[in-house]
This record gives C-alpha cells, structure tokens and sequence, in this order.
C-alpha cells in the first residue's frame, strides 16, 4: 500500500519567494505519520487554501505542500479502533491543508482526532458543499442563536457571497430569521436572495458615515467574516445586548473602534475559531448542518471541478471573483 500512487496538487518553492503549483503523482509512504489513512472522494476551495497554493507562510511554512483545509471520504486503514476501513468520514481544520498534507489530494492521512465521522443523513459530496465554510458559518450562528432568538430583529451577513457568508445567510434564513447582506459584488443580488437574503446592501453604502464612534442601532445578530471597517461599522450600529460573530480577516486585521458599543450598548463580540473547535462541539455542529440547519442550496451556489481545474479556481478566489462554493471531485 505505501507504495501505491495517486493525484495530488503539489505546490513548491522553485526559488526563493517563487512558488509553482501543479498536479502530479504521490505515493503513499509520502504522506505524514497518522492513525487513519482515507481516500478522499471530496475536498473544497477556501480562501486559506488558495493562501497555501500560492505560498503563503501565514498558511504554510514548509514546501513542498499539497493544500486542502477539508477532505471527505472513505477509511482506507485505520490504527484506531475509534474508526474501521470504508466508514465515511471527513476532516476540516486542525493542521490539514496548512503543514500537514491537504484534501487535494486522492489520499490523506491524519491523527484520529481529527476525524469526524460521517452524519447519517449527510452525503460526502454534501458534507464538502458546507466544508470549513459551512462549518464555521454554523459555529457563529450557534453562537447566535443561543442568545438572540429571530423575533429580535434583523441579522447581518457581511462578506455575503463568500463561503462563510452565503453558508450562515443560507442557514438564518432557513431557521426564520430576517437576513441583510453587505456584499461588494453587485451582482450578488439573485444569489443572495435565492437563500433568502432579504435586503443587500453595497460595501460603499454600508461604509458610508461608518467613521463615528456610534451609529444608529439596527442589528440584533451579526455574522462577520471580512474584519476591518465593515467589522468596526456592523458593531456601532449593533442593537443593545446584540451579538456579533467575527471568523476572518480578508478586509484587514485592525478594528478601528471605540470601547463605546461594548460598555454603552453592551455588545457582545464573539470571536470564531474553526481550526481548534472542541470535538464534542464540532461533532455537534455537523449533526445540526445535517439536520434542522440543512437548506435547499440553489443550483450556482456549489460547482463542482476537477483537480486539473484547481489553477484556475485559486487564481479566481484570490482575485474576489468567486461567488459560493467550489467542491473538488478527487474521481474525475
């Protein structure tokens, strides 16, 4: 078996600070030390993987490197009695994809408690169609949840088309809750109200006399996934005793802000950490995005493709140009 090959992306250092990607042949005995050794049906594109393929040391420190933050599919071999070959299983977060090899690849192999096993009622396809973004997208509308109940008000999305946004739009909105989404593509609208988004609202509108240190309360919940201005403006105009979920950084890493929301309205700002999530939590997590929080996905939210067209996908995510989810199919 360790000598058996398959497809992976490859990413290397051909110089220093110079980086190619390509799909290549591995072997087995090449992948790191692990418990559990899957073949991988399903991966997914995220905006970190794409940091990885390109050769961003924030994301990946070692090269050479196969990406992929998530993997689904079906145990090979397993030195855990947790796990049994042809169970299906998936894997997000933790090291995968950053400096352990990653789900675009046909097989991976990982310690036992990354590895979480199959919902019932979840397919490995549709397990990838959420990926780390439908996962991090449930742990903030968890968070949530627990605290503001839809009769509240309305909920704010920023960062809406993205993977993060469209997946916690998609599951508020299924759940009763009244969804506004900022969005900077402006032809976000049928997308975002075919998950039923009610109200979208421009980054340039959103922003705009975003700069004094309170704005008129509006928000009862947000799901905050770009940081930055839009983080800094969605907490000013949050409602009393609201709270506001933050997983990402892609606008910027500063939050340009006052104390005033947190001790005159008494904001509570939650920050999301997928990648170190507890297990009983993460295991929690998927069994409600395979149960009361699944949503009918619209047809353009998920594509699939190939690892051959992988380039093109990381170079189109980089660039903002992707709207939704891109699965990667490890058979075609």
């Amino acid at each position: 078996m360790e000598n058996k090959t398959f497809r992976a992306m490859v990413v290397e250092e051909v110089d220093k600070g110079v980086f190619t990607r390509k799909i290549t042949d591995r072997t087995i005995q090449d992948l790191p030390e692990g418990d559990v050794l899957i073949r991988v049906h399903y991966s997914s594109l995220n905006y970190k993987d794409a940091l990885s393929a390109s050769g961003n040391r924030g994301v990946t420190r070692n090269f050479p490197h196969t990406p992929g933050i998530d993997a689904a599919g079906v145990v090979e071999e397993s030195g855990s009695d947790l796990f049994q070959k042809g169970q299906e299983v998936l894997v997000t977060s933790y090291d995968l994809g950053m400096n352990t090899s990653g789900g675009f690849a046909q097989y991976v192999r990982v310690p036992a408690e990354w590895v979480v096993k199959l919902p019932g009622k979840l397919g490995m396809k549709e397990s990838m169609c959420y990926g780390t973004a439908g996962f991090t997208a449930g742990m903030s509308v968890d968070k949530l949840m627990g605290t503001v109940p839809p009769s509240q008000g309305e909920i704010l999305v920023t960062g809406a088309t993205g993977g993060v946004g469209c997946m916690a739009a998609g599951i508020l909105a299924g759940q009763g809750y009244s969804v506004t989404a900022v969005s900077g593509k402006p032809d976000a609208k049928e997308l975002l109200a075919s998950l039923g988004v009610k109200n979208v609202i421009t980054r340039d509108a959103f922003l705009e006399g975003a700069d004094r240190p309170l704005l008129k309360p509006r928000w009862s919940g947000v799901v905050d996934t770009v940081g930055g201005e839009i983080l800094a403006a969605a907490i000013k105009a949050t409602l009393p005793l609201g709270v506001v979920t933050c997983c990402g950084n892609v606008a910027s890493a500063d939050l340009p802000i006052t104390v005033f929301p947190f001790i005159l309205r008494g904001v509570t700002l939650v920050g999301i950490d997928s990648q170190n999530c507890p297990m009983t939590w993460r295991k929690q997590i998927w069994d409600k995005l395979a149960g009361d929080w699944k949503f009918a996905m619209p047809e353009d939210l998920v594509s699939e493709i190939s690892l051959d067209d992988l380039d093109d996908a990381v170079k189109a995510i980089l660039k903002g140009q992707v709207k939704g989810r891109r699965i990667v199919n490890l058979n075609r």
